[in-house]
């Protein structure tokens, strides 16, 4: 039996300590940063929700050892959202796609990444938050502080986007939004 006030290894155990989330980030580099670039489309800035998120996470509240990854992905998502400010309304003030140095870089227009990239601030947060992270709507538009609409108008509008972009006019996959990521390119070059 365990005195009040003092806990057993066991419970300790439950929790997650700065080692945990260390290995985290040192086994899941990769996968982590990309979720950095994803996020901000910018390596500078990638790097820096990267780092941010490692010391945040060493500097969290007690999370159970079964959340730690969670935790991370989510607080470099938090930093990512800190860096770029991303909102509807700016998305909504600019028209077409968004032009820059890191999608101007890749010249094959037929690359998910190149076109990941390439969709305006807002849309490609939404993208990457709702589709490939799978957060629900609700916990989107928490985290951006927007509306439910918002969010749903901005994914439509990415699936759209990279769907016509696959094949030069929209094709069933903006119809069918499922298919885009059934296709073996999108999904080796995103693995």
């Amino acid at each position: 039996m365990v005195q009040p006030g003092i806990k057993s290894e066991a419970t300790r155990a439950e929790y997650t300590v700065a080692g945990d989330f260390c290995r985290i980030f040192s086994e899941n580099t990769n996968g982590l940063y990309w979720l950095s670039f994803l996020l901000t489309g910018d390596s500078a800035k990638a790097e820096q929700c990267f780092v941010s998120g490692l010391e945040d996470c060493l500097d969290a509240n007690r999370v159970f050892r079964d959340w730690a990854e969670s935790w991370a992905r989510r607080t470099i998502i938090q930093n990512a959202i800190r860096v770029m400010q991303p909102a509807p309304e700016r998305a909504a003030m600019t028209s077409g796609w968004m032009s820059g140095s890191v999608a101007g870089e890749h010249n094959d227009q037929k690359v998910p990444l190149a076109v990941l990239l390439r969709l305006k601030t807002f849309e490609r947060f939404v993208f990457v938050m709702s589709v490939l992270e799978k957060y629900s709507d609700q916990e989107c538009k928490t985290l951006l502080g927007c509306s439910r609409h918002d969010i749903v108008m901005a994914r439509s509008q990415a699936l759209k986007q990279m769907a016509a972009s696959n094949n030069g006019s929209i094709s069933e996959a903006a119809r069918d939004p499922g298919k885009l990521f059934v296709q073996p390119r999108f999904m080796a070059e995103t693995a």
